[in-house]
Protein backbone atom coordinates (compact mmCIF):
# COMPACT_ATOMS: atom_id res chain seq x y z
CA UNK A 1 0.00 0.00 0.00
CA UNK A 2 1.24 3.92 -0.86
CA UNK A 3 0.24 6.85 0.11
CA UNK A 4 1.70 9.77 -0.96
CA UNK A 5 1.02 13.63 0.89
CA UNK A 6 1.88 17.32 -0.89
CA UNK A 7 1.36 20.11 1.50
CA UNK A 8 -2.13 22.45 0.96
CA UNK A 9 -2.61 25.39 3.59
CA UNK A 10 -0.74 23.82 6.81
CA UNK A 11 -2.12 20.38 6.33
CA UNK A 12 -1.23 17.37 3.97
CA UNK A 13 -3.19 16.27 1.26
CA UNK A 14 -3.29 12.98 0.22
CA UNK A 15 -2.57 12.48 -3.72
CA UNK A 16 -4.77 10.37 -6.02
CA UNK A 17 -3.02 7.04 -7.25
CA UNK A 18 -3.31 7.88 -10.70
CA UNK A 19 -1.10 11.33 -9.98
CA UNK A 20 2.76 10.92 -10.19
CA UNK A 21 5.06 10.70 -7.26
CA UNK A 22 7.48 13.54 -8.20
CA UNK A 23 5.38 16.16 -6.22
CA UNK A 24 4.98 14.55 -3.02
CA UNK A 25 6.41 15.65 0.12
CA UNK A 26 5.87 12.47 1.60
CA UNK A 27 5.69 8.96 0.41
CA UNK A 28 3.79 6.38 3.13
CA UNK A 29 4.66 2.66 2.13
CA UNK A 30 2.76 0.29 4.03
CA UNK A 31 3.66 -3.51 3.42
CA UNK A 32 4.91 -2.55 -0.14
CA UNK A 33 3.93 -4.08 -3.60
CA UNK A 34 6.64 -5.02 -6.16
CA UNK A 35 5.16 -2.43 -8.44
CA UNK A 36 5.32 0.33 -5.73
CA UNK A 37 8.89 -0.91 -4.97
CA UNK A 38 9.48 -0.33 -8.49
CA UNK A 39 7.93 3.20 -8.61
CA UNK A 40 10.00 4.10 -5.77
CA UNK A 41 13.20 3.21 -7.74
CA UNK A 42 12.07 5.23 -10.35
CA UNK A 43 12.58 8.15 -8.32
CA UNK A 44 16.05 6.87 -7.13
CA UNK A 45 14.82 5.55 -3.40
CA UNK A 46 15.50 2.06 -2.96
CA UNK A 47 13.22 0.41 -0.66
CA UNK A 48 14.94 -1.77 2.08
CA UNK A 49 13.46 -5.17 2.89
CA UNK A 50 11.89 -6.35 6.01
CA UNK A 51 14.80 -8.35 6.56
CA UNK A 52 17.03 -5.35 5.78
CA UNK A 53 15.02 -3.25 8.51
CA UNK A 54 15.47 -6.03 11.21
CA UNK A 55 19.14 -5.85 11.33
CA UNK A 56 20.06 -4.90 14.58
CA UNK A 57 23.62 -3.40 13.71
CA UNK A 58 23.62 0.37 13.93
CA UNK A 59 25.62 0.74 10.72
CA UNK A 60 22.83 -1.04 8.68
CA UNK A 61 20.13 1.41 10.78
CA UNK A 62 21.47 4.81 10.58
CA UNK A 63 23.19 5.28 7.30
CA UNK A 64 23.79 7.92 4.72
CA UNK A 65 23.73 6.64 0.76
CA UNK A 66 24.58 10.12 -1.31
CA UNK A 67 21.93 12.77 -0.42
CA UNK A 68 19.62 9.81 1.38
CA UNK A 69 19.50 9.83 4.81
CA UNK A 70 18.03 6.55 6.15
CA UNK A 71 17.10 5.80 9.70
CA UNK A 72 15.22 2.95 11.13
CA UNK A 73 13.52 2.77 14.94
CA UNK A 74 11.28 -0.03 16.20
CA UNK A 75 7.91 1.28 16.78
CA UNK A 76 4.87 -0.56 18.71
CA UNK A 77 1.66 -1.04 16.66
CA UNK A 78 -0.64 -3.69 15.29
CA UNK A 79 0.33 -6.42 12.88
CA UNK A 80 -1.59 -7.69 10.09
CA UNK A 81 -4.21 -9.53 11.99
CA UNK A 82 -4.39 -6.68 14.66
CA UNK A 83 -2.34 -8.06 17.05
CA UNK A 84 -0.30 -6.34 19.08
CA UNK A 85 3.68 -6.18 18.01
CA UNK A 86 6.75 -4.01 17.95
CA UNK A 87 8.31 -3.62 14.17
CA UNK A 88 10.92 -1.57 12.66
CA UNK A 89 9.87 1.75 10.67
CA UNK A 90 12.70 3.06 7.97
CA UNK A 91 12.49 7.00 7.51
CA UNK A 92 14.21 7.93 4.06
CA UNK A 93 14.92 11.41 4.34
CA UNK A 94 16.01 13.23 0.96
CA UNK A 95 16.01 17.03 0.04
CA UNK A 96 13.19 16.37 -1.99
CA UNK A 97 11.29 14.18 0.19
CA UNK A 98 10.50 12.17 3.39
CA UNK A 99 9.87 8.32 2.09
CA UNK A 100 8.69 5.54 5.56
CA UNK A 101 8.90 1.82 5.04
CA UNK A 102 6.45 -0.27 7.20
CA UNK A 103 5.09 -3.77 7.48
CA UNK A 104 2.79 -2.96 10.47
CA UNK A 105 0.79 -0.30 11.29
CA UNK A 106 1.68 2.14 14.24
CA UNK A 107 -1.14 4.48 15.21
CA UNK A 108 0.68 7.76 14.29
CA UNK A 109 1.46 6.98 10.61
CA UNK A 110 -3.13 6.84 10.53
CA UNK A 111 -3.39 9.85 12.34
CA UNK A 112 -0.67 12.91 11.76
CA UNK A 113 -1.79 13.33 7.95
CA UNK A 114 -5.32 14.98 9.88
CA UNK A 115 -2.90 16.72 12.46
CA UNK A 116 0.13 17.97 11.15
CA UNK A 117 -1.03 21.32 11.19
CA UNK A 118 -1.06 20.87 15.09
CA UNK A 119 2.98 20.07 14.97
CA UNK A 120 5.43 22.43 16.39
CA UNK A 121 7.08 23.34 12.66
CA UNK A 122 5.10 23.36 9.42
CA UNK A 123 5.22 20.41 7.10
CA UNK A 124 6.51 22.41 3.86
CA UNK A 125 9.88 20.58 3.75
CA UNK A 126 10.69 17.06 4.45
CA UNK A 127 12.91 17.81 7.23
CA UNK A 128 9.97 19.40 8.97
CA UNK A 129 7.78 16.59 8.12
CA UNK A 130 10.07 14.03 9.03
CA UNK A 131 9.99 16.07 12.70
CA UNK A 132 6.50 16.71 12.58
CA UNK A 133 6.20 12.73 12.51
CA UNK A 134 7.75 11.99 15.17
CA UNK A 135 6.87 14.24 17.15
CA UNK A 136 3.05 12.52 16.38
CA UNK A 137 4.81 9.38 17.59
CA UNK A 138 6.54 10.47 20.89
CA UNK A 139 3.07 11.62 21.45
CA UNK A 140 1.29 8.56 20.65
CA UNK A 141 4.03 6.79 23.09
CA UNK A 142 3.23 9.22 26.11
CA UNK A 143 -0.35 8.37 25.43
CA UNK A 144 0.43 4.93 25.46
CA UNK A 145 1.73 5.14 28.56
CA UNK A 146 -1.09 7.25 30.17
CA UNK A 147 -3.37 4.08 30.04
CA UNK A 148 -0.18 1.95 30.92
CA UNK A 149 -0.94 4.00 34.40
CA UNK A 150 -4.78 3.95 34.27
CA UNK A 151 -4.64 0.62 34.03
CA UNK A 152 -2.23 -0.01 36.85
CA UNK A 153 -4.59 1.94 39.01
CA UNK A 154 -7.31 -0.50 37.79
CA UNK A 155 -5.15 -3.77 38.57
CA UNK A 156 -4.44 -2.37 42.39
CA UNK A 157 -7.93 -1.54 43.22
CA UNK A 158 -8.43 -5.59 41.89
CA UNK A 159 -5.94 -6.64 44.39
CA UNK A 160 -6.92 -4.91 47.17
CA UNK A 161 -10.91 -4.46 46.97
CA UNK A 162 -12.29 -2.06 49.60
CA UNK A 163 -15.55 -4.37 50.11
CA UNK A 164 -13.30 -7.47 51.22
CA UNK A 165 -10.46 -9.82 49.84
CA UNK A 166 -9.71 -10.35 46.46
CA UNK A 167 -11.77 -13.90 44.62
CA UNK A 168 -9.14 -16.00 43.15
CA UNK A 169 -10.41 -15.09 39.17
CA UNK A 170 -9.46 -11.44 40.25
CA UNK A 171 -6.06 -11.88 41.45
CA UNK A 172 -5.77 -14.31 38.07
CA UNK A 173 -7.12 -12.03 35.85
CA UNK A 174 -4.84 -9.22 37.39
CA UNK A 175 -1.83 -11.14 36.83
CA UNK A 176 -3.01 -11.62 33.66
CA UNK A 177 -3.12 -7.65 33.25
CA UNK A 178 -0.28 -6.86 34.73
CA UNK A 179 2.08 -9.30 32.00
CA UNK A 180 0.34 -7.48 29.38
CA UNK A 181 1.03 -3.91 30.68
CA UNK A 182 4.76 -5.06 31.09
CA UNK A 183 4.83 -6.20 27.50
CA UNK A 184 3.68 -2.99 26.25
CA UNK A 185 5.70 -0.74 28.72
CA UNK A 186 9.04 -2.85 27.10
CA UNK A 187 7.68 -2.06 23.67
CA UNK A 188 7.38 1.54 24.30
CA UNK A 189 10.83 1.97 26.10
CA UNK A 190 12.39 0.39 22.85
CA UNK A 191 10.21 2.93 20.41
CA UNK A 192 11.89 5.53 22.97
CA UNK A 193 15.45 4.18 23.24
CA UNK A 194 15.49 3.88 18.69
CA UNK A 195 14.03 7.61 18.19
CA UNK A 196 16.39 9.24 20.58
CA UNK A 197 19.36 7.60 18.95
CA UNK A 198 17.61 8.21 15.51
CA UNK A 199 16.90 12.26 16.46
CA UNK A 200 20.87 12.10 17.89
CA UNK A 201 22.11 10.97 14.59
CA UNK A 202 19.69 13.46 12.53
CA UNK A 203 21.06 16.75 14.72
CA UNK A 204 24.40 15.74 13.78
CA UNK A 205 23.30 16.78 10.15
CA UNK A 206 21.62 19.60 10.74
CA UNK A 207 23.94 22.39 9.80
CA UNK A 208 23.79 20.81 6.35
CA UNK A 209 20.13 21.64 5.98
CA UNK A 210 18.88 25.29 5.22
CA UNK A 211 16.70 25.87 8.07
CA UNK A 212 19.41 24.62 10.79
CA UNK A 213 18.02 26.75 13.46
CA UNK A 214 14.38 25.75 13.68
CA UNK A 215 15.46 22.39 12.93
CA UNK A 216 17.78 22.09 15.88
CA UNK A 217 15.20 23.40 18.29
CA UNK A 218 12.83 21.15 17.16
CA UNK A 219 15.25 18.41 17.82
CA UNK A 220 16.05 19.31 21.29
CA UNK A 221 12.45 19.78 21.96
CA UNK A 222 11.64 16.20 21.26
CA UNK A 223 14.79 14.96 22.66
CA UNK A 224 13.58 16.69 25.89
CA UNK A 225 10.27 14.91 25.51
CA UNK A 226 12.10 11.51 25.04
CA UNK A 227 14.01 11.91 28.33
CA UNK A 228 10.93 12.69 30.44
CA UNK A 229 9.21 9.78 28.99
CA UNK A 230 12.10 7.84 29.82
CA UNK A 231 11.68 9.06 33.82
CA UNK A 232 8.47 8.30 33.41
CA UNK A 233 8.84 4.86 32.31
CA UNK A 234 11.38 3.78 34.80
CA UNK A 235 8.47 4.67 37.24
CA UNK A 236 5.46 2.67 35.97
CA UNK A 237 8.23 0.10 35.35
CA UNK A 238 8.25 0.40 39.55
CA UNK A 239 4.77 0.06 39.76
CA UNK A 240 4.04 -2.48 37.68
CA UNK A 241 6.79 -4.58 39.97
CA UNK A 242 4.91 -3.34 43.11
CA UNK A 243 1.57 -4.79 41.46
CA UNK A 244 3.06 -8.34 40.43
CA UNK A 245 4.86 -8.45 43.87
CA UNK A 246 1.44 -7.41 45.47
CA UNK A 247 -0.52 -10.09 42.85
CA UNK A 248 1.42 -13.27 43.79
CA UNK A 249 1.75 -12.23 47.49
CA UNK A 250 -2.10 -12.17 47.65
CA UNK A 251 -2.35 -15.79 45.86
CA UNK A 252 0.09 -17.12 48.03
CA UNK A 253 -1.76 -16.09 50.92
CA UNK A 254 -5.04 -17.08 49.53
CA UNK A 255 -3.06 -20.83 48.64
CA UNK A 256 -1.38 -20.75 52.40
CA UNK A 257 -4.76 -20.51 53.55
CA UNK A 258 -6.20 -23.47 51.65
CA UNK A 259 -3.05 -25.53 52.63
CA UNK A 260 -3.69 -24.61 56.50
CA UNK A 261 -7.11 -25.40 56.44
CA UNK A 262 -6.38 -29.17 54.82
CA UNK A 263 -3.71 -29.72 57.46
CA UNK A 264 -5.93 -28.58 60.04
CA UNK A 265 -8.35 -31.38 58.68
CA UNK A 266 -5.93 -33.70 58.64
CA UNK A 267 -4.63 -33.19 61.99
CA UNK A 268 -7.89 -33.43 63.52
CA UNK A 269 -8.11 -37.00 62.08
CA UNK A 270 -5.05 -38.21 63.41
CA UNK A 271 -6.08 -39.25 67.29
CA UNK A 272 -8.84 -41.02 65.70
CA UNK A 273 -7.16 -42.75 63.09
CA UNK A 274 -4.40 -43.75 66.26
CA UNK A 275 -7.47 -45.29 67.95
CA UNK A 276 -8.70 -47.43 65.30
CA UNK A 277 -5.42 -48.65 64.21
CA UNK A 278 -5.01 -49.85 67.96
CA UNK A 279 -8.28 -51.50 68.15
CA UNK A 280 -7.50 -52.73 64.27
CA UNK A 281 -4.26 -54.97 65.02
CA UNK A 282 -6.66 -57.77 65.73
CA UNK A 283 -4.41 -59.31 68.55
CA UNK A 284 -5.55 -62.69 70.18
CA UNK A 285 -5.14 -61.12 73.75
CA UNK A 286 -7.08 -57.87 73.62
CA UNK A 287 -9.53 -57.65 76.65
CA UNK A 288 -11.69 -55.09 74.35
CA UNK A 289 -12.80 -57.45 71.74
CA UNK A 290 -14.61 -59.75 74.54
CA UNK A 291 -16.59 -56.25 75.87
CA UNK A 292 -19.68 -55.42 75.43
CA UNK A 293 -19.08 -52.02 75.41
CA UNK A 294 -15.45 -51.94 73.41
CA UNK A 295 -16.96 -50.93 69.92
CA UNK A 296 -18.90 -48.15 71.09
CA UNK A 297 -16.22 -46.96 73.90
CA UNK A 298 -13.60 -47.09 70.54
CA UNK A 299 -16.16 -45.34 68.57
CA UNK A 300 -16.62 -42.68 71.24
CA UNK A 301 -12.97 -42.38 72.28
CA UNK A 302 -11.91 -41.45 68.59
CA UNK A 303 -14.71 -38.69 68.48
CA UNK A 304 -13.76 -37.60 71.89
CA UNK A 305 -10.23 -37.08 70.37
CA UNK A 306 -11.39 -35.01 67.36
CA UNK A 307 -12.87 -32.82 69.96
CA UNK A 308 -10.37 -31.82 71.80
CA UNK A 309 -8.01 -31.36 69.02
CA UNK A 310 -10.42 -29.08 67.19
CA UNK A 311 -10.75 -27.18 70.83
CA UNK A 312 -7.04 -27.32 71.19
CA UNK A 313 -6.48 -25.50 67.49
CA UNK A 314 -9.22 -22.64 68.20
CA UNK A 315 -7.16 -22.30 71.68
CA UNK A 316 -4.26 -21.72 69.98
CA UNK A 317 -6.17 -19.54 66.97
CA UNK A 318 -4.83 -21.96 64.80
CA UNK A 319 -8.02 -22.37 62.81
Amino acid sequence: MLHAYVPQNGHLLRLDPEEGLERALWIDLYRPMPEQVAAMAALGVAVPTLADMEEIEISNRLYREDDLEVMTVVLPGLSEHKEAMAGPVTFMLSPARLVTVRHHAPRPFETFPDRANRATLSCTSPERVFLGLVEEIVGRLADLMEGIGRSVDQISASVFPSEGPATAEALHGALHRVGRESELLSRIRLGLLTIERMLSYFGQTIDDRGDAHALRAAVKGEMRDIQALGVHADFLSQRIAMATDATLGMINLQQNATVRALSVVAALFLPPTLIASAYGMNFRLMPELDWPWGYPMAIGLMVLSAVLSWLYFKWRRWL
